[in-house]
């Protein structure tokens, strides 16, 4: 197996944060709603090992054009989500599979969890999100522990016939290939109203 790693950050345990203040270089945004812009995003920085990102009011993906992967590959993502404050319930996550990821007929496939312990998998197809599974619930998610941090590690094995979605090392959902994007872009997925920070993403093409 050749392994391409878009970037790997290793986080062993809870992240030491330094913040750099700065924009991760080459990263972009999309959101899903019109009229919502980079200046709701409270925060979207650099913080070592990864980087921390306060959502505020707007909900899409954030990623960077050079992260691709096709064929069969794993994409890896650990994600600390702080206090979720008021009970949001917001879902993060990863998304794969992106085309026209700045246009009309944006498409992507994403896995996302919330705090409360469940996952969903859906689809972008332009303005349209149809649900492939609905929330589930699955104890290898880390709940929101009511202070502190719920570390949470979320991969995706593309492989020839099926795409395999695990949580902490288990998974939880096998799909066909054939229900999904699973060609192009790679990234985050975050919904508003989030505070996380991203020790990693990686990606290991096979």
């Amino acid at each position: 197996m050749r392994a391409v790693r878009f970037l790997l950050l290793a986080a062993l345990m809870a992240p030491v944060l330094e913040a750099q203040e700065e924009r991760p270089a080459g990263w972009m945004v999309r959101f899903d709603r019109a009229g919502v812009t980079e200046a709701d995003v409270e925060k979207l920085v650099v913080m070592e090992p990864g980087w921390h990102i306060t959502t505020g009011r707007g909900a899409g993906i954030y990623y960077d054009p050079s992260w691709q992967a096709s064929g069969e590959y794993t994409v890896t993502a650990k994600i600390f989500l702080f206090d979720p404050g008021q009970r949001h319930r917001e879902a993060y996550g990863i998304f794969f599979g992106g085309s026209d990821l700045q246009g009309d007929n944006q498409a992507y496939s994403y896995f996302l969890l919330r705090d409360t312990g469940e996952y969903i998998i859906k689809k972008r197809m332009g303005t349209d999100a149809p649900t492939v599974v609905g929330w589930t619930a699955s104890d290898a998610i880390e709940k929101w522990p009511g202070e502190g941090t719920a570390e949470n590690v979320l991969s995706v094995t593309v492989g020839a016939s099926n795409v395999d979605f695990y949580v902490n090392g288990t998974k939880v959902r096998s799909l066909p290939r054939a229900e999904l994007a699973t060609d192009g872009g790679l990234g985050l997925r975050l919904n508003h109203a989030l505070d996380v920070h991203v020790s990693e993403i990686n990606v290991e093409q096979m």
